[in-house]
């Protein structure tokens, strides 16, 4: 599976988010107010709750917003083809994850499979799910991170675009989670608007569960 070729417009980008932001910021702060040498540029912001600081920073931004609430739709199955839609609006060539704290569904994936990206505060493939900061640390790691990956239809097992290495210190221990949690978000932060800059600038191809950046159509 293969990207477009770049072309000379930046590409296209949906930001799903679900708190606070701050990846969402940084890719702002990154593309700032050259979209065109960064290689992509921030078209919407979509979120699955109203009042978070991310939509706040969205509408800082006149970036337009939508909200897609799993509980205003029937059915999961629903829920997932109204973000699906709403976020097709908007003809992004990519989707960002940045912090949206639910698992979208085949309806998504079918129109945005290979283009999906999300983030995970662990190496992966090891300690998937909501609690890898945690789960680590339990299990006594020397080193942990983060990864970029883009989304299947597992959790947290898509192919992997980048990854970014924290050490475990002695002072990091389950009660102070949060500090190694906070120093893995400032590499994720960096690791996501380089992976988003590379693939949105060079093209990328998935084979099998390997991404290749920079090879679309050799």
């Amino acid at each position: 599976m293969a990207s477009p070729p770049p072309s000379a417009a930046p590409a296209r980008l949906v930001v799903l988010v679900s708190g606070s932001g701050t990846n969402l910021q940084a890719l702002l702060d990154a593309i700032g107010d050259d979209p065109e040498g960064f290689g992509a540029r921030v078209v919407a912001v979509g979120a699955d709750r109203d009042g978070i600081v991310g939509l706040e920073r969205a509408e800082r931004a006149g970036l337009p917003t939508f909200v897609c609430r799993v509980k205003d739709h029937a059915t999961r199955e629903e829920w997932d083809a109204a973000l699906a839609a709403a976020t097709a609006e908007h003809h992004p060539d990519l989707v960002v994850s940045a912090g949206f704290m639910k698992i979208v569904g085949k309806e998504f994936l079918a129109r945005f499979g290979g283009r999906f990206i999300n983030t995970h505060p662990a190496l992966l493939p090891s300690f998937p799910g909501a609690h890898g900061v945690r789960d680590a640390l339990a299990y006594g790691v020397k080193v942990t991170g983060c990864t970029v990956h883009f989304v299947d239809d597992g959790v947290d097992t898509g192919p992997i675009i980048a990854q970014g290495v924290v050490e475990v210190t002695e002072e990091d221990t389950a009660e102070g989670e949060a500090a190694l949690h906070e120093r893995i978000k400032k590499v994720e932060r960096k690791l996501l608007v380089e992976a988003v800059r590379r693939l949105a600038r060079d093209g990328y191809r998935i084979e099998g569960r390997k991404v290749h950046l920079g090879h679309v159509g050799e």
